[in-house]
Parts: structure tokens; C-alpha cells; sequence
């Protein structure tokens, strides 16, 4: 069920998946980021993604951000998305920056927008009970017009990769003022976090666009306005996006948590989303905890879903550098 006509969808799909390069790192040596990849054989992460969007807001309202450099594995995979949802950015500039271009692109065409933010390189178990907590979180809006609401993960480890969201004051159903942000604690620091009800910060929201728009225009009034004048000038010339190909050149990197939320707690609100099983996928370690809960494929299977016709597979790579290693040490132990 989606929501209402005026809601759309960002998907970011502009990183590089650095930590995961020894497991995404295909037979030719170039490194595949990880939202290209299926997770057991299927679909890719990004398509999972969209189908996630998909069950919020209508299809066509739904954009992804991606990198120039990674055309060779988003355009096959986007190419039943209408061209004006796919939004290029000449290069990865960091979260802050991949979350402005879309959101600019969108308030050219919808001033009155509601977003919803999703990464596109994160598991989820249960997809409806995700679904119901982003209906929730742009329900909100309504009462919480000029303010981002924030999706928070219970955690079930103090993983010191995370970033930590600790809620405030409660204010309504299920909806929290936020006190402060952590980013990557040591893990004692996290085990603190915990005992004190934190969340982990899994970068999904929903927010009224002109909300988020004013949020950077706090820290980042030049890059906003840079940005702006290269969508205005790309968006008149249907032909290509040299503006902000020339814009991208000098743009600083931004991220979106510490440098653009970070210091805006009175402006956010925090929803406890509903147990969903969701995992970024951020570190082998997550990765294989996440692995664990499925079937474990032959490895002809992994062969078959190997191949050049479907994604990456990450259970076949985690699998193979797993008996590698332990091939490597019962080696070096004989």
C-alpha cells in the first residue's frame, strides 16, 4: 500500500562499498560496490531497494542516486526506471552530497514533497514491518511539518561501527525528540549507549523536501546554492549534465550524519521502528552474521548464480574467501 501522491523516494546507490572490496572484488580485480550485488543469489541489493520504495510511495516517484563510475552495473538494472529518476552524480561527493542532487531534482518537480531516505545496501528480514514504520514515520509529517523523522534500529550488539542515535523526550506515539548523535564509539562507549536506550542510526527518514533543504542550507549555504544553480542549468539542457559535472569538480565531501544532522537535533524526531531484521551489511563480520540465517547453497548453485548474467553473489564470495583462509592456515600449520 503506498502512501500519499506527493511522497517520493531517494535511494542512495552512489558508494563504493570500500570495507567489503576483499569479498566484492570480482575474477579481473576490479571491485564491485556492494549495492550491485545479490545477497544469496537473487536480485541485487538496489532492486531490493526499489521494491522496498515501492511498497511506500508510487513507482515513478521513486529516485536513485548512483556514481558516473559505476554506469556498468546500475544502468542494466535501472533500465525500467524512467531516465528522470536516475540521478548521476559525476562522482561519489560522500552521503551529503548524494542526498542533495536528488533532492533538488525532486523539488523542481514536486515543491511540496515528502521524502523518504533509503540506502540501498542493507538487509532487511521483514520487509512489511519496515514498510508500516516508514508509513509511520511520513505520517508524522502532518504534526511534525518542518522536521525530519529519523528511523531507529534496535540494536542487538554495541557494534562500535555504528553511529548511535540517543531519543530525547517522548512527544507523542511512538515519537521521541532526539538529545544527541554518536558516531562510532569505542565499544565500551557503545555498551553505555545501549543502557541508556540508544538506537543505531540507520540513515532512513522521512521529511517534508523544503524541511531537509533548509537542514543543508545551515551548514552548507554555498554548496546548496552551487548545487542549485548546476540542477536549474542541467534541467534546461535535457541533452546532458555538464553543470554539475563541472560543479562536482571542486564540491568538498560531504557526509550526511556528521556533517549535516549532527548539531540539528531540535529539528529532528526519532520513530523506534518496528524489529525488522535489518543489517547494513557494512563489515564481513555483519555480513556474515546476516549469512547465517539462510540455507547454505552447493556450491554448483553459487557457480550457476556467479555468473555474468546475475549480480555478484555475496554468500558464494564470503564462502570461497572463508575456505581460502582456512585452506591458507591449515597450510602454514602442517
Amino acid at each position: 500500500m503506498t502512501i500519499s501522491s506527493n511522497a517520493w523516494a531517494i535511494v542512495l546507490a552512489g558508494g563504493e562499498g570500500s570495507r567489503l572490496h576483499g569479498l566484492t572484488t570480482d575474477a579481473s580485480g576490479v571491485a564491485v560496490p556492494k549495492q550491485y550485488c545479490s545477497l544469496t543469489g537473487g536480485q541485487s541489493l538496489l532492486i531490493d531497494t526499489v521494491q522496498r520504495a515501492a511498497s511506500v510511495v508510487e513507482r515513478n516517484h521513486i529516485c536513485v542516486v548512483v556514481a558516473a563510475q559505476h554506469r556498468r552495473w546500475w544502468e542494466p538494472m535501472c533500465c525500467k526506471m524512467p531516465k528522470s529518476n536516475i540521478i548521476v552524480q559525476p562522482r561519489n561527493g560522500g552521503t551529503g552530497n548524494g542526498v542533495l542532487l536528488p533532492l533538488l531534482h525532486i523539488l523542481a518537480r514536486d515543491h511540496g514533497a515528502r521524502i523518504i531516505l533509503l540506502p540501498s545496501d542493507h538487509y532487511v528480514g521483514d520487509e512489511p514491518a519496515l514498510a508500516s514504520s516508514l508509513r509511520q514515520a511520513v505520517g508524522a509529517l502532518e504534526d511534525h511539518f518542518d522536521e525530519l523523522v529519523l528511523l531507529g534500529m534496535h540494536p542487538d550488539d554495541a557494534d562500535p561501527d555504528f553511529g548511535y542515535i540517543i531519543p530525547g523526550q517522548n512527544i507523542g506515539p511512538n515519537i521521541y525528540r532526539v538529545e544527541r548523535f554518536v558516531e562510532k564509539p569505542s565499544r565500551a562507549a557503545a555498551r553505555q549507549l545501549l543502557e541508556q536506550g540508544a538506537l543505531w542510526n540507520a540513515l532512513i527518514m522521512a521529511t517534508r523536501a523544503r524541511a531537509l533543504l533548509d537542514v543543508f542550507m545551515r551548514s552548507q549555504p554555498d554548496v546548496v546554492a552551487k548545487m542549485h544553480f548546476a540542477v536549474a542549468e542541467d534541467l534546461r539542457s535535457s541533452t546532458n549534465a555538464l553543470a554539475a559535472t563541472i560543479v562536482y569538480r571542486d564540491l568538498p565531501n560531504i557526509d550526511f550524519s556528521s556533517q549535516i544532522l549532527q548539531g540539528t537535533e531540535t529539528k529532528l524526531r526519532l520513530i523506534k521502528a518496528s524489529r525488522c531484521g535489518w543489517s547494513d551489511l557494512g563489515t564481513p563480520k555483519r555480513l556474515g552474521e546476516t549469512l547465517r540465517k539462510f540455507p547454505r547453497a552447493d556450491e554448483a548453485s553459487r557457480d550457476s548464480i556467479n555468473s555474468v548474467f546475475a549480480p555478484m553473489n555475496l554468500s558464494a564470495q564470503h564462502a570461497r574467501l572463508g575456505s581460502t583462509i582456512r585452506s591458507t592456515s591449515g597450510s602454514a600449520s602442517a
